[in-house]
């Protein structure tokens, strides 16, 4: 009964009479958001991997940090970043269920095939084929959750759903970490690849597409959906948007840069085994790291029944703060006192991602979620993914001449200062916040 999908075509029949019925419990809403944290958490886990697989892919293939930033940044992100959009108007037009089962199963196949590679240039192109998948997933589930929960809880299911990268990290350090160390990095990917099929199957069969607008009892057609053009007009002229959506940029570009390379930053400057650099991370990026992404939604609707624009000032103060902690962490050399010292980062760290979610599902009118979606995460991956990474690795390689093996120590503490700009941009989001959100809501709910 779930896999019914409804066109939205003709007179209600009792097809449509169940699944309304169906959307309006809270056990499938909970139900619908589980399986979209499964979607979520598989593609991290396919994306992240490349982290803790970095120094033995380099070894064995003989790249520079400059190669491997780009490997595991601009080579992925180009593509998921570039091909989000044309997907998500295809998602505003047609069935967002289909698109992330089909999305889920591509990305799965093509980090399966990264085991079998034989050069750099194939592994290049296979995580090409990871990221055009991956391409597929978030803005759909973004507006699907949308029509799944009202705007009091939405902050909260976006945290809920973001939890999905910090299990992802969790699963792909741990696990990739240990498997690695003693499988070797081609079966890993094999091993990480898989389950993401059995995820697609239950996506494809088990969920229904919901009505847009559900939430806000002001359905639209699917045929309303606008195009590319006016989407980012309308995003563009929103202060509070357009201070979101860079500010979310800043944000993945130190984020990105940090996940990335912090596993070889470990094992060169820390001197840890692969499984230990694993272990480390699951336990502050995935554990800590997800209790911060929960409590920032969470926070977040808690504290905007009282003033709206805390769901941009609670974002603010998380990245502003963190900043003194970060850099302390890659200036100690002991340890055990850098890795306490890394806690507060590591939970504040996706403190932007649930706010963010929210604020720019609901400062766009019903009928461009997906696409807007696709623009915030464009602009996050391809500043973020993209240059991040890579970013750290051209810096880390100029610094090599004067701190050796310690450059990339170097390198992410001067990435980490990017934060306070992304703090900046929030604090302005929240100025405007309120006046945005209302106009959007009218737009709304305006007849035509």
């Amino acid at each position: 009964m779930l896999s019914e999908e409804n066109h939205g075509d003709g007179p209600p029949d009792k097809k449509q009479v169940r699944i309304d019925t169906l959307m309006k419990t809270q056990w499938y809403r909970w139900y619908a958001l589980a399986i979209l944290v499964l979607v979520y958490c598989s593609s991290h886990v396919d994306r992240q991997i490349m982290g803790i697989l970095l120094e033995p892919i380099k070894l064995e293939l003989g790249a520079s940090d400059t190669q491997m930033g780009f490997l595991i940044g601009l080579t992925f992100a180009i593509f998921y970043a570039t091909l989000g959009m044309p997907i998500a108007m295809l998602a505003d037009r047609t069935n967002r269920r289909n698109i992330i089962a089909l999305a889920t199963t591509i990305w799965s196949g093509m980090t399966v095939l990264c085991a079998f590679v034989g050069s750099y240039t194939q592994l290049a192109l296979a995580r090409i084929g990871v990221g055009i998948g991956e391409a597929g997933s978030s803005p759909p589930s973004h507006s699907m959750i949308s029509d799944l929960f009202p705007q009091s809880q939405r902050a909260t299911a976006m945290g809920i759903f973001a939890l999905g990268i910090n299990l992802g990290l969790l699963i792909a350090y741990l696990g990739g970490g240990w498997m690695s160390e003693h499988w070797g990095w081609r079966t890993t990917f094999i091993v990480v690849g898989l389950p993401g099929i059995l995820i697609a199957l239950l996506v494809r069969f088990t969920l229904i597409e919901p009505p847009r607008g559900a939430s806000e009892e002001a359905k639209q057609d699917r045929a309303g959906a606008p195009g590319l053009g006016e989407v980012w007009k309308t995003m563009l002229k929103t202060p509070a948007t357009r201070h979101v959506v860079f500010g979310s940029a800043l944000a993945g570009f130190v984020g990105y840069g940090m996940t990335l390379w912090l596993p070889a930053f470990f094992v060169r400057s820390h001197g840890l085994s692969q499984s230990e650099t694993g272990l480390t991370l699951a336990l502050l990026s995935g554990v800590v790291g997800g209790l911060g992404t929960f409590t920032a939604g969470r926070l977040a609707d808690y504290l905007s029944q009282r003033d709206p624009r805390w769901l941009a000032w609670v974002v603010a103060i998380g990245k502003g703060g963190l900043v003194p902690f970060l850099v302390l962490f890659f200036w100690l050399t002991d340890f055990t006192s850098a890795l306490l010292v890394y806690i507060i980062p590591a939970f504040f760290a996706g403190f932007y991602l649930a706010p963010t979610f929210a604020m720019v599902q609901q400062l766009v009118p019903v009928q461009m979620r997906s696409v807007a979606a696709a623009i915030c995460l464009f602009l996050l991956n391809i500043i973020g993914m993209g240059l991040g990474p890579q970013g750290v690795g051209i810096l880390s390689d100029v610094f090599a001449a004067e701190h050796g093996a310690e450059s990339l120590r170097y390198s992410l503490m001067v990435f980490s200062l990017v934060n306070l700009w992304c703090a900046w941009h929030y604090f302005m989001a929240a100025k405007t916040l309120q006046q945005d959100t209302q106009r959007i809501a009218e737009m709304s709910s305006a007849p035509g």
